[in-house]
């Protein structure tokens, strides 16, 4: 618990005034840890991360993590070629390399990498694409994980029973995801009262219990892939929590349903 603790206290000092400052420091550093998320991935296939199919995804990523319009010191590559393009061109660039090592990479490693590359690339850029919607935004989606989180860990363990989902997490509860949500609530209210969003605050409340469900939903997701590859973190790099996979997997999940939903002005 120590560890963990430190680790916590290491990571806001050096995470929040990176989000402060925002900009080209921000983006590099959201590009940074997308990378390791990736490899995180990868490793757990038993893919090398220094393979040619590795810098193959790590290229597409990149690419889908360009910002969607032109800003300063950007280049919008969408004047010229779609995002969707990119991903074919990658599409048939990996299944071509299949063939060239002889299916030592196979057909599976190619479609695994080419969801992985879309799941943690997709989820980093509107990390970014939050960022520069507003520094409120990004907070609130912060604070909801985190309550959500919160909540749940306390709910569960002061009243946890039923198990939610024992198959893949076998700690969490159906009670401490309920007290997870009431407690994102409970935030998300204070927050409005204190920041208002652009919104109603019904409307705040009816995304929050989304994006709680949807963030919990992400943290399965995530505890599915170890299971299945028989891992116990994505990675080592943040000592007492694990990898970036274990602490971004709510994040990433919730940040596109919320510009889906177009609640990110």
């Amino acid at each position: 618990m120590k560890q963990r603790t430190i680790t916590a206290v290491v990571a806001a000092l050096i995470f929040i005034p990176i989000v402060f400052f925002g900009g080209m420091i921000f983006n590099i550093f959201v590009y940074v840890i997308a990378s390791i998320a990736l490899l995180e991935l990868v490793r757990m296939k038993r893919i090398s991360r220094y393979s040619v199919a590795a810098g193959l995804g790590l290229l597409l990523m990149w690419a889908l993590m360009l910002p969607y319009k032109s800003i300063e010191n950007y280049v919008d590559i969408t004047e010229f070629i779609t995002k969707s393009e990119i991903t074919l061109l990658a599409v048939l660039v990996l299944l071509s390399y299949t063939v060239l090592v002889k299916n030592r990479f196979t057909f599976d490693d190619a479609g695994f990498l080419l969801i992985s590359v879309i799941y943690i690339g997709m989820g980093f850029n509107y990390l970014i694409e939050t960022r520069n919607g507003g520094l409120e935004y990004l907070f609130f989606a912060l604070f909801i994980v985190w309550a959500t989180d919160t909540g749940a860990y306390l709910f569960g363990r002061a009243f946890g029973k039923r198990k939610l989902w024992p198959q893949i997490s076998p700690k969490k509860t159906i009670e401490g995801s309920v007290g997870g949500i009431l407690l994102a609530c409970a935030v998300a209210i204070i927050f409005q009262l204190v920041a208002p969003l652009d919104h109603s605050m019904i409307i705040v409340i009816l995304v929050t219990i989304l994006i709680s469900i949807a963030g919990q939903i992400g943290d399965l997701v995530e505890s599915a892939f170890k299971r299945h590859y028989a891992v116990k973190d994505s990675g080592k790099i943040l000592p007492g929590h694990g990898g970036v996979l274990d602490r971004f997997d709510s994040l990433i999940f919730i940040l596109p349903i919320l510009h889906l939903i177009n609640f990110i002005s």
